[in-house]
């Protein structure tokens, strides 16, 4: 287990020793939160150009990653393609908009050239032949893809990141906790600085839950907004791919390159005309003033941790004094028999179909040729058998699984919630995205509570972003959470900024 990442590491860190050669540089880089503009400002200046800083975070990555365990595989050409970013700009002296940006790319999202394993034994083997749409507008951009990182296996576990390949995710803010999962890998490893953006996907809670136990920005997106073409399914009908970074503004600048329409990932169309000219526009630092934002006790008051509800009520009072009319408490009529009955099993469909288009492997075309390889994770076994059995609707079977834009339960769900928000002229609601800390490393099954971001996003389609909201305790990590209307990411950008902003509740942790 880990023998690819051992490997990789190795030989990027010959490469790195090798190219720094011909670099000069007086002074070691400090990598710890740059950000987007930051780093461009410092290639602008000459301060370093992007093979050093591709250097200094693989030498981050050395140092840190053995003790979270957050990354599979180091990508061995990432200073070849940052000196390739190096030379155009000093013959163009124009940067792209992430250009020689280190990006860290979760084990599902397929990447050309590089492992995708969903954390499976089965799929360990699996190298891409191309990138994932997303992953070519981000390249195309001029990220450069510095690392894959570790998952929850399958994407199944919303609890704690535990894979075949990898072993388990440890949280960087204090390593007897879990990052959440699924994208535990990313969450960790971006808030440890082992790189400066991040990609998740999300199905219930994998970005937004990660992000909030890491002290990140999280971007659940709307359904429809960005594709899903080439990447591991969970559940496809509710997966949503996104960036999980340190700030606003940086999670707002990857948006706004992987949005849009993809004719391979039909539910795109939906997005068409509805995607402003740049999303970045929206980074209003007194957004908060004049906004109307209602707080949704039904979700912030179920069995709150004490110290997650002093941090949601402090966060209450800060979005008031930013400017916010703060309606609380709001009601939505119906909202617990709403929430029932929404989730639909479609994983053996949506990975078979993944396998059959990409993996085209002759003895892994069915959930039974992966199940018959096996996991060295019980939890995983356990939820494969569920899965090869299991299909539909968990409750009133004859209720067909279809997308948001067209379930008859999802779109009564969603109804409901925006007719609230309409009739009490409301920008957003709030609530936590955990009313629980985050659970131990050893008895996350026992401690997995509170996790609110399964309740309405993943099922109504709409986007829920998250924020930090301070620290508890132990030094763990609490999010907020904003959900919009459906398309309503500017307005959900703009909120979360100037709260960001506010109150910069964002600290690097202290591995030790």
């Amino acid at each position: 287990m880990g023998c690819i990442k051992c490997i990789s590491v190795w030989v990027t860190l010959v490469v790195m020793i090798i190219g720094c050669q011909e670099l000069k540089q007086d002074a070691p880089i400090d990598v710890k939160e740059l950000t987007i503009s930051q780093i461009h400002k410092a290639y602008e200046k000459g301060t370093y150009n992007s093979q050093q800083l591709v250097s200094a975070f693989l030498a981050q990555i050395e140092e840190y990653d053995r003790k979270i365990n957050a990354l599979t595989f180091i990508n061995p050409d990432a200073l070849s393609l940052a000196k390739q970013l190096d030379v155009e700009y000093q013959r163009t002296k124009v940067f792209r908009p992430l250009h020689g940006i280190p990006l860290i790319v979760k084990d599902n999202i397929n990447t050309k050239g590089l492992p995708t394993t969903a954390g499976s034994l089965a799929l360990q083997d699996f190298i891409p032949d191309e990138d994932a749409f997303i992953i070519q507008k981000l390249v195309n951009a001029g990220a450069i893809i510095l690392a894959k990182s570790n998952m929850a296996e399958w994407a199944f576990s919303p609890m704690h990141t535990e894979s075949s390949t990898t072993g388990t995710t440890r949280n960087p803010y204090n390593l007897e906790h879990v990052p959440a999962g699924s994208s535990g890998g990313t969450a960790s490893s971006v808030a440890a600085n082992l790189g400066v953006i991040g990609l998740g996907t999300d199905t219930g809670n994998s970005i937004r839950g990660p992000s909030s136990h890491c002290a990140l920005v999280g971007f659940r997106t709307t359904l429809g907004l960005i594709s899903r073409s080439a990447i591991i399914p969970l559940f496809l009908r509710n997966d949503v791919v996104g960036p999980l970074c340190r700030t606003v503004e940086d999670a707002t600048k990857v948006l706004e390159i992987i949005a849009g329409f993809d004719p391979a990932d039909p539910i795109t169309k939906y997005s068409e005309a509805k995607i402003p000219d740049n999303y970045t526009q929206f980074l209003i630092k007194d957004g908060l003033q004049g906004s109307s934002i209602g707080v949704l006790r039904e979700l912030s008051n179920d069995h709150p941790d004490p110290e997650i509800k002093k941090l949601f009520e402090k966060a209450i009072l800060d979005l008031d004094s930013l400017g916010a009319q703060i309606k609380d408490p709001i009601f939505i009529p119906g909202f617990s028999s709403l929430r029932q009955n929404q989730w639909c099993s479609e994983f053996r469909k949506d990975l078979e179909t993944y396998l059959a288009e990409y993996v085209k492997n002759d003895t892994l075309k069915t959930l039974e040729d992966i199940i018959k390889v096996g996991s060295s994770s019980e939890f995983t076994k356990e939820q494969l058998k569920f899965y090869a059995n299991s299909s539909g609707r968990y409750e009133n079977p004859d209720v067909e699984c279809l997308d948001a834009y067209t379930d008859v339960r999802r779109i009564a769900f969603r109804e409901a919630v925006e007719k609230v928000m309409d009739s009490l002229e409301l920008d957003a609601l709030i609530y936590p995205s955990w009313n629980n800390q985050p659970a131990s490393i050893d008895s996350f099954e026992v401690e997995y509570k509170g996790d609110n971001n399964q309740i309405i996003a993943p099922h109504t389609g709409q986007p829920a972003f998250t924020v930090p909201m301070g620290f508890c305790k132990d030094n763990l990590p609490a999010g907020l959470q904003f959900l919009g209307r459906m398309y309503d990411e500017p307005i959900l950008i703009r909120l979360a900024y100037s709260y960001e902003q506010g109150t910069k509740h964002r600290e690097a942790p202290k591995i030790n």
